[in-house]
């Protein structure tokens, strides 16, 4: 059959073609096309000068617009972002006014609580905020994307069930970034801060200059922040006092002193105070240079800044469990020559470092070492929190 048959009836048929014509030609329509009545295309209406003198006064123009302006003014008003509060003791105030049971703590707001009040922070539909006595804390941002508080001063608790990132809340001396988790916020009058995380992970985290200076916090563990300094190196709750407090030496530099700076001796220590010189010091008192120095002592003495730095480092290591590798992790970062080296050693002791690791590129700073070796502590895949760890917001 010619292939044009199908569309002109030209060339030769094929049979089976011409018994379907058979078949239907009875069906053949042979009545003329309808006629459909022609549809004149509308004329589009232009606005003009005739109409406006023609039409409604432009004062009552003017009149409905400042109408719609006002009511979506007052709506927004109504409807701006703001938080539950639920009042747990005494009477908590949000700016002047008290809560007598709930109330809005709202963008620009500020919630404190006084030596016996208590409340509660419903953070948007992601969790929620104790807010303990003595404490004032106001929220920054309410979005879908980010929540945000800041605490000024006092105890926070948060529980947090939503996707890593999510909530942020800002201290005088570091950034807490939410990765799922439950933690205790503190910060005293001077912007000091503790972090407590009891479930998940925090990042901790803070610009010195042109540092950026970071921790990450696992369930169990704690992290000191201090105004100039930063967040501290973490350590776990159960840490030795003696590691806990020669960490904090090694924190806050020896250039400012233990803790009150080392100035005619130590003037104030870490954890002791000054009694008749210094009674306090280093966990132990300082009597003649450092003699209780660092808990258990420095045997000879202590005399001076960077002797005593070296005491604190050592003391680190000698009481580092396999645990608290996560320690000495965050210290590469934070360390440098000899110091670096003792801590790459030591750490390699409690986990040997994994196959692309090398001790020349720990000591160079190759972070992407440091992250492998992060991945054989058992605390999870670093690609997991640095994914969620993208620029914090700027507050």
């Amino acid at each position: 059959m010619n292939d044009d048959y199908l569309w002109d009836r030209s060339g030769e048929p094929d049979p089976e073609v011409e018994r379907l014509e058979n078949l239907l030609g009875g069906f053949r329509h042979n009545r003329p096309a309808p006629r459909f009545p022609q549809i004149e295309p509308q004329r589009r209406r232009v606005w003009s000068l005739a109409w406006w003198a023609s039409g409604p006064r432009p004062v009552a123009v003017a009149a409905a617009f400042a109408l719609v302006v006002a009511g979506s003014w007052y709506s927004w008003r109504l409807t701006r972002p703001a938080w539950d509060v639920e009042r747990v003791a005494g009477t908590p105030k949000v700016g002047t006014s008290g809560i007598a049971s709930t109330g809005r703590l709202g963008v620009g707001q500020w919630l404190e609580t006084d030596g016996s009040s208590r409340a509660k922070i419903a953070v948007g539909m992601i969790g929620e905020v104790e807010v303990e006595p003595n404490t004032r804390i106001g929220l920054v941002r309410a979005q879908a994307t980010e929540h945000r508080l800041s605490l000024e001063r006092g105890t926070m608790r948060a529980t947090i069930w939503a996707p890593p990132r999510l909530f942020v809340v800002d201290t005088p001396s570091a950034v807490a970034v939410d990765l799922g988790c439950k933690y205790t916020l503190r910060v005293d009058p001077s912007g000091a801060g503790l972090l407590h995380v009891t479930y998940g992970w925090v990042a901790f985290e803070q610009r010195i200059g042109n540092t950026k200076v970071e921790s990450f916090v696992p369930a169990g563990a704690m992290a000191a922040t201090r105004p100039g300094a930063g967040p501290g190196t973490p350590y776990y709750e159960d840490a030795s006092e003696k590691l806990r407090t020669a960490l904090t030496q090694l924190d806050l530099g020896v250039s400012d002193g233990v803790a009150g700076g080392v100035k005619g001796g130590v003037t104030g220590g870490v954890a002791g105070g000054v009694s008749g010189g210094v009674s306090g010091g280093v966990q132990g008192g300082v009597s003649g240079g450092v003699s209780g120095g660092v808990p258990g002592g420095v045997s000879g003495g202590v005399t001076g800044p960077v002797e005593m730095r070296e005491a604190a480092l050592k003391t680190v290591l000698s009481e580092a469990r396999q645990k608290d590798a996560l320690t000495l992790w965050h210290l590469l970062a934070r360390t440098s020559g000899s110091e670096r080296s003792d801590v790459c050693d030591r750490l390699a002791q409690l986990v040997p470092p994994p196959e692309g690791v090398t001790r020349a590129g720990i000591l160079g700073g190759d972070q992407n070492m440091r992250d492998l070796w992060w991945d054989a502590l058992g605390l999870g895949d670093t690609s997991w929190w640095r994914m969620w760890k993208a620029p914090v917001p700027a507050r």
